[in-house]
């Protein structure tokens, strides 16, 4: 026979509240990092496209000699950019100049990133 009693194999309510507690403490130190790590990818990905951008207006430039280009002439299937995708509900600029800054707003609806060619 056991001589213990069945209530003594089980998890006490002390013990239960202090696991609770231990991962609660644990997501709160995980959640903002997690946080941090995404604004920065998304930053990072906002700045590629940026980049992409700034390329192809070059290119335009140095094709047909205008330093002044529509998005329309850069992005799509037969330009010098296939497809912008948007990461963080940002907006691009519709017009683009040559060797000049692009600035892409709204970036995750607050932030706005500025690239220098």
């Amino acid at each position: 026979m056991n001589s213990q009693s069945p209530s003594s194999r089980a998890f006490t309510l002390v013990e239960i509240m202090v696991v609770v507690v231990v991962i609660g403490l644990l997501a709160a130190l995980a959640i903002p990092a997690f946080k941090k790590i995404t604004s920065a990818s998304q930053d990072k990905a906002v700045l590629n496209n940026a980049r992409q951008l700034a390329s192809a207006a070059d290119t335009y430039y140095l094709e047909t000699g205008s330093n002044f280009a529509s998005s329309v002439n850069l992005v799509g299937a037969s330009n010098y950019v296939k497809v912008i995708s948007t990461v963080a509900s940002e907006t691009y600029p519709d017009n683009f100049t040559q060797g000049m800054t692009i600035t892409v707003t709204g970036v995750g609806s607050a932030r706005t990133i500025t690239y220098t060619p």
